[in-house]
């Protein structure tokens, strides 16, 4: 019997034995099988990866790892990389290529797609490209369950087979894979999926029905991810139908619009919401039962509204809030006290006030704090050491009022601290133990007192912007000796700060030192303690800097870009400072002679090849302009006016540089012809005004196609009225003053011609004819208020800084006793003068089309017939001038609809019958209708027969929410009594009418009422 029991226990060692032999390796790689198999893998599915790996082809500079490199057919191909397979069967049920440098066409009838027992395919982060998703055999893989193509460049739209095919789906990701058209209906029926992620495909859409279906089914999803999908036509009330398991909600830039329900953020699982870049999209936060589960809230750049609720400080998990600028409203409420894991916090521009909650101030995991753009206000705490990890601190443009505490510079991890544009005042008080701050920005406050000492001993700063205080004192070169790091200095507009010359001969070295900015300060010499440096912006405009730059003084300024010294007391130039120099600002100083003679000798070396900016007006320079200034061929801007000049303009001026915007020459001494010779370049702005130019207009004018503003005004110049500048498209500006033009105005225009023009100045000449009426047709500048605004400035980028430079366009009009200058923004000025001409003519009616003209001076012609009742229609007139013509008949009742006219000028006419009362009317007096033997009524002494004028009309034109002009003239109105004010604010014309002294008696009338007034009250 025991003899039995051994052998049955042998028998049993043996099965077992034999059953650890073939046992079945349960691992995903395969590597053995039950039946003593070397392959596990199935034949027909390693020539389907192999046809795949052959079809697609790798990219060589891909530095990523390339996973098909394993695949070959002498190995199992459930052994390669990216391959997984059924541990039984041997199937191929999974393939991970992501990230494999795979290029060319993923074609429909593609080899992978016949393993029908795929469970996971990820083809993400390649270079694979075709249709995929139209009629593909993927289609008939009905168990696969996680299908990734994201970050690919696919093409075309998704069939809705799919969908219905694809039921098994749990993880769907179609990111940044160019897809596009609309998202059909049949997404709903993947009632399994878990994470669907459309985001990045923004031709790809939604429309209200197919959303709304895929809210209400999907209930089992818990990430949803449709960043940059076009959502505008969805329904925000389809959001209510969420699955109350939702994790993750991101939809920025999705063009959602409407108010969206304050449900959504009491979900009770949802720990990401990302609603960025909707700008309008609005909503309130619920005031209770925000989800406790909350670690990112987005909302940045939306239109929310109300008050962050008391129930914000439950939000324990939160890690990442981002509200910029939304419009909130009120206080922040004091309960950030247990928010310990947040990290990052933007309340920019969100319209908050109040005090700043204490509590924010003991955030421990903080590291990017910004607040700034808001109306907060109160005091800084005195004392904080909770802030340890604060990295970014931006508390800018509020009403932050109080002391700078020093506990600001002994944060350990602060990296950048900006509290410009606040009310800080007091001096900043020296600290101990200086943190590895790198940016300070304490511009535009009101900060007194010196610098303190400890400021300089921030090693690792890099930028110290301290502009626009009350600093004083004076910077010592060796207080900056410590500042190996610093990049960017601004200490300007502090009016009684001034730096020291070193005088002794050590060389102090600031290696990374890029931009200096001392401008308006009290500086009286040149520094020298930065000429060890590699300065390439430096800015002391408006100071007190006499003398010259010699030799000497350009010493260490061979890597200056920009260079700034406008606005000193500079009397001699020996050399341009720089050969890099690229823009060179010496306006408004006192240099005087051949200034540019001199420093363009090609003799003198180092002179700068890629001037992009030189400006050197209002000086006193005498001789000629050189040639060799047209070597500058990267000219942007030649500003060379208000000076003493003479000479011919060299013709190389017109086509020297393509790259020319601006050139300004106006208030010197040339004469000459204007050189024939300007080509198709980029110049807009063109001022010869005011010189002793003779000659024709040059024609080549007419290639200037970017040409906006030109002046040649107070001229000796004898043409013809240049009918030819008609085909320029951005033309606004044309002034022709006091020049002999002659001749009469061709009348055969096309609508087009002079389309952009704002104001065109014919004065002082000896035009004749009629005026031709489809010029005033063609003026559709002047018929209505364009929302586009001219080109005034330029933007130049150097040194890795941006410097903006602006150039206004003014002119220079000038009366019989009054020379002014007026600068005005074109796109709110519109003008006509054409007055002391010798026109003649019945004055159009078409005129009255020009419903947005300010000014219009008719004066001194030789106009008859009646004044056109259509003149009632230009309602943002401000003056009018049809002085010393022979216009008759009676003053229109229509014009008393213009109830912004300030001056009015009609005398030395022939009209007869009663003045109009009402409106402006009502405040002219005798000197507006004088030499008009045959009026009566107010303001003249001689009675009309009847005792009482014609009653003004109804108005011909009724402002509505529409009409722009009346709005606009009403917000420009606001503060100024009667329009009066106001005509001077934009006196341009005002101040062309010929009879100034008609404004000046209104002042006097206006001032002398007002001091009656208060004498009576006394």
């Amino acid at each position: 019997m025991g003899r039995v029991i051994r052998m049955l226990f042998q028998i049993l060692l043996l099965l077992f034995a034999l059953l650890q032999y073939f046992q079945v390796d349960c691992s995903w790689s395969f590597s053995s099988s039950f039946l003593h198999s070397t392959h596990l893998c199935l034949p027909e599915q390693r020539a389907s990866l192999l046809e795949f790996k052959n079809t697609i082809s790798v990219d060589d500079f891909c530095d990523y790892y390339r996973k098909t490199n394993s695949w070959n057919e002498s190995s199992d191909c459930c052994s390669w990389e990216g391959v997984s397979c059924n541990k039984v069967t041997g199937h191929v049920i999974g393939i991970d290529v992501s990230h494999s440098c795979l290029h060319g066409s993923l074609l429909a009838n593609n080899s992978l797609f016949q393993l029908q027992s795929l469970q996971s395919l990820d083809l993400s982060s390649n270079g694979l490209s075709g249709s995929p998703l139209e009629n593909s055999s993927l289609f008939h893989l009905q168990g696969l369950q996680e299908l990734n193509l994201a970050l690919n460049d696919f093409n075309g739209s998704i069939s809705s087979e799919l969908f219905s095919q694809l039921v098994s789906l749990t993880h769907l990701n179609l990111s940044n894979s160019r897809f596009f058209d609309l998202i059909p209906y049949e997404i709903s029926l993947l009632s399994n999926l878990v994470s669907l992620d459309l985001s990045i495909n923004p031709s790809m859409r939604f429309d209200a029905q197919g959303f709304d279906m895929l809210v209400r089914n999907l209930t089992k999803l818990r990430h949803l991810v449709l960043d940059y999908v076009d959502m505008s036509g969805v329904a925000v009330t389809s959001f209510l139908n969420l699955t109350s398991y939702l994790e993750r909600l991101s939809l920025s830039s999705c063009q959602l619009h409407g108010e969206l329900p304050s449900e959504v953020f009491s979900l009770p699982y949802l720990q990401h919401i990302d609603l960025a870049w909707n700008e309008n999209l609005t909503g309130y936060l619920p005031k209770t039962n925000l989800s406790r589960a909350f670690e990112l809230l987005d909302l940045y750049y939306c239109d929310f509204r109300g008050s962050i609720p008391a129930s914000f400080g439950n939000l324990t998990q939160i890690i990442d809030v981002d509200f910029y600028f939304n419009s909130f409203e009120g206080q922040i409420p004091d309960v950030f006290g247990d928010l310990n894991k947040l990290t990052y916090l933007n309340f920019q521009s969100c319209n908050f006030s109040g005090q700043v909650p204490i509590t924010m101030f003991n955030l421990t995991q903080l590291s990017q704090l910004d607040l700034s753009h808001n109306r907060f206000e109160g005091t800084l705490p005195t004392h904080v050491s909770q802030l340890q990890l604060l990295e970014y601190f931006w508390l800018s443009n509020n009403l932050i009022s109080g002391g700078v505490p020093s506990w600001l510079f002994t944060l350990p991890s602060l990296i950048v601290l900006e509290l410009s544009y606040n009310k800080l005042t007091g001096p900043i008080d020296q600290f101990q133990k200086p943190n590895s701050i790198q940016v300070i920005h304490l511009s535009s406050n009101d900060i007194h007192g010196p610098i303190p000492s400890s400021l300089f001993d921030l090693v690792n700063l890099s930028t110290l912007h301290l502009s626009s205080n009350n600093l004083s004192g004076v910077i010592e070169s060796n207080m900056l000796l410590k500042l190996k790091n610093l990049y960017g200095l601004n200490l300007s507009n502090n009016s009684l700060l001034s730096l020291s010359r070193s005088t002794n001969n050590v060389n102090y070295s600031f290696p990374q030192l890029v931009t200096v900015s001392f401008s308006s300060c009290s500086i009286r010499q040149f520094p020298n303690f930065f000429r060890t440096s590699k300065l390439e912006v430096l800015d002391l405009s408006n100071n007190k800097i006499s003398g010259g730059i010699s030799k000497l003084e350009a010493e260490g300024w061979e890597y200056l870009k920009v260079l700034n010294l406008s606005y000193n007391f500079l009397t001699t130039l020996e050399q341009f400072p720089g050969k890099n120099l690229e823009v060179l600002d010496l306006q408004s100083n006192l240099l005087e002679g051949p200034v540019l003679s001199t420093c363009l000798n090609p003799q003198i070396p180092n002179r700068p090849q890629f001037l992009s900016l030189f400006l050197i007006s209002e000086n006193k320079l005498t001789g000629n302009i050189p040639t060799l200034i047209c070597n500058w061929s990267s000219l942007m801007v030649l500003d060379l006016s208000k000076n003493s000049l003479s000479g011919t303009i060299p013709k190389c001026l017109g086509n020297f540089s393509y790259s020319l915007n601006y050139m300004n020459l106006q208030m010197n001494n040339f004469y000459g012809k204007i050189p024939d010779s300007f080509m198709n370049n980029r110049l807009r702005n063109l001022f010869l005004n005011d010189n002793q130019l003779e000659g024709s207009l040059p024609r080549s004018l007419a290639n200037c196609s970017f040409l906006e503003v030109l002046n040649l005004g107070n001229n000796m110049l004898t043409d013809t009225f240049p009918h030819w500048l008609a085909s320029l498209p951005s033309l606004q500006v044309l002034i022709l003053r006091f020049n002999g033009l002659h001749g009469s105005m061709p009348n055969s225009m096309a609508s087009s011609n002079f389309s952009a023009l704002r104001i065109i100045d014919l004065s002082g000449n000896e035009l004749t004819g009629p005026l031709p009426t489809k010029l005033f047709q063609s003026l559709r500048a002047m018929k209505d208020v364009s929302k586009e605004i001219p080109s005034e400035a330029f933007l130049y980028k150097s040194a890795r800084e941006y410097i903006y430079y602006h150039y206004p366009t003014y002119v220079i009009v000038t009366t019989k006793r009054l020379e002014i200058e007026l600068v005005k923004t074109l796109a709110i000025f519109r003008a006509m003068d054409f007055s002391n001409n010798l026109f003649y003519g019945q004055i159009p009616e078409e005129l009255g089309e020009l419903i947005s003209l300010q000014g219009l001076n008719f004066s001194h012609n030789n106009f008859t017939g009646s004044i056109p009742p259509s003149l009632g229609n230009l309602v943002a007139l401000e003056s009018l001038d049809l002085s010393s013509n022979k216009l008759g008949g009676r003053i229109p009742s229509q014009l008393t609809n213009l109830t912004f006219l300030a001056v009015l000028n009609l005398s030395e006419n022939d009209l007869v019958g009663p003045i109009p009362h009402g409106n402006q009317f009502d405040t002219f007096d005798n000197d507006s209708y004088s030499g008009n033997l045959g009026l009566c009524g107010l303001p003249l002494s001689k009675q009309c027969g009847n005792s009482e004028g014609p009653k003004p009309p109804a108005p011909i034109l009724v402002e509505h929410e529409g009409f722009a002009i009346p709005f606009i003239w009403k917000v420009a109105m606001m503060g100024y009594g009667c329009g009066v004010v106001l005509g001077l604010s934009l006196g341009y014309i005002i101040f062309t009418t010929g009879r100034p002294w008609w404004f000046v008696r209104m002042i006097e009338r206006d001032w002398q009422n007002k001091v009656t007034k208060w004498i009576l009250q006394k």
